[in-house]
């Protein structure tokens, strides 16, 4: 018996079966999203800031007035909540109006029921189909439990 200490297992890269971890860069659609988000400021200087700073503002308030008015409605509130009953989510996303603390996902789809209840893209006229309520209950959700966490952890920014 031979002891040459030769590796008889997978010594072809192409023969593993293991599939590589390296993750690949993200399609340029997103990073130019990713970009936008993270460097676009409407400032003083912007053409249009005060319209822009206006129609958000009024658009969020559209957005939380209906999503308040909707807790008026027994059909609309059966679907809020933790998915089970006596689950607790410490530092979660809160569902205004409600005293619900849950995981980003579950309040997230709590919030975007509430306020699409009553709000069927009424009054929004613009170049694209989604009504802008349609995102901010996910954006609502991902910031308030991102900021409850830093408060838990005594983060400040």
């Amino acid at each position: 018996m031979s002891n040459d200490n030769s590796d008889t297992t997978h010594s072809n890269k192409n023969d593993a079966t293991v599939e590589s971890n390296v993750r690949p860069e993200y399609d340029i659609e997103i990073q130019k999203i990713a970009d936008y988000v993270l460097n676009y400021s409407i400032d003083n200087d912007s053409p249009n800031s005060a319209d822009a700073w206006n129609t958000a503002r009024h658009c969020l308030m559209d957005t939380l007035g209906c999503g308040l008015l909707a807790l008026r409605f027994p059909e609309c509130t059966k679907h809020l909540g933790p998915d089970c009953a006596d689950q607790l989510t410490p530092n979660g996303a809160r569902v205004p109006g409600t005293a619900h603390r849950l995981d980003p996902i579950k309040a997230a789809f709590d919030i975007g029921c509430m306020v699409r209840w009553l709000d069927y893209n009424d009054t929004w006229l613009a170049a694209e189909w989604g009504h802008p309520s349609d995102n901010l209950g996910g954006i609502l959700a991902v910031a308030d439990y991102i900021s409850q966490q830093n408060v838990s952890r005594n983060h400040q920014h």
